[in-house]
């Protein structure tokens, strides 16, 4: 199985990619309702209930740890890396870094995000590891994913703020924008009008779930041990009503019911992990 997880909906948008790409794998997504957004949460606080929810997912039997939250592979990556030597848990940057560098025809790149990711420079360091020449504009946008979870993704309230945050990336003539949170791909059409056609948007939903086919082509051995067929399962730890109304509108026949943990399951769940994954 492999385990997908995000504080909410956002990371559906990588869900439902990886399901394009990989249909036949088996998928558990994880929204943490109850403590969305992870990004106004320090680092500590994100790292500990990333910690939760991939034990958690472990347990249900996940064999690689997609983290769907770019607020969370900014901040817990490497602790959950760590913590979790035993499986892979691959992050949502790293793809959108290197779609973003491919593409970029002037070397300016900007990227839109929670001030968590923002604040923690993560994008900016993998961007300079692979060409210290880029120019990078980053911009938090702190609104937008509340605004997205309450389904205000046409609202033209959400445009006028969207604008807002986007003027700054359109003075320092970006050529390339990374959406780098997993909600935003849901507004993608603001950020294409707002930005024009000269600028190419990079949604990290669709950059991970082309990583993840790759990283599983070049470890058949991993690939294999997964199982493999199509069953989706769906947690989540609040909002039960409101996540399965707009899954089943965003993933159709992907979706059938999500099941409602409470918080204390994912305590015991990080306090009994099996010492290796089979």
């Amino acid at each position: 199985m492999i385990g997908i997880f995000d504080s909410g909906i956002g990371g559906l948008t990588v869900f439902k990619e990886i399901a394009r790409l990989l249909p036949d794998y088996d998928l558990a997504y994880f929204g943490d309702m109850a403590r969305l957004p992870y990004g106004t949460r320090t680092k500590e606080t994100i790292t500990r209930y990333a910690k939760e929810v991939t034990a958690f997912l472990i347990n249900q039997g996940a064999k690689i740890i997609i983290v769907a939250c770019n607020s969370a592979t900014a901040n817990a990556l490497p602790a959950l890396q760590q913590e979790f030597p035993a499986l892979p848990v691959l992050g949502v940057i790293v793809p959108a870094v290197e779609a973003a560098l491919a593409v970029s025809k002037h070397k300016i790149i900007g990227v839109v995000g929670t001030r968590a990711t923002v604040t923690s420079g993560a994008y900016a360091r993998e961007i300079f590891k692979r060409d210290a020449l880029v120019r990078v504009k980053q911009q938090a946008c702190p609104l937008l994913v509340p605004l997205i979870e309450e389904g205000w993704t046409n609202k033209l309230e959400t445009r006028r703020i969207s604008k807002t945050y986007l003027l700054p990336l359109k003075h320092a003539q970006i050529d390339t924008l990374i959406l780098g949170c997993t909600h935003y791909p849901l507004i993608k059409p603001i950020f294409k009008s707002l930005m024009g056609n000269k600028v190419a948007i990079i949604d990290s939903a669709a950059a991970t779930a082309h990583k993840l086919r790759e990283y599983l082509l070049n470890h058949a051995q991993l690939a294999a041990s997964l199982s493999r067929k199509g069953k989706r399962e769906f947690y989540v730890t609040d909002a039960a009503a409101r996540f399965t109304a707009f899954a089943k509108r965003f993933l159709g026949p992907q979706f059938s019911q999500a099941t409602l943990l409470d918080l204390a399951a994912l305590e015991t769940s990080s306090k009994s992990i099996p010492l290796s994954i089979g």
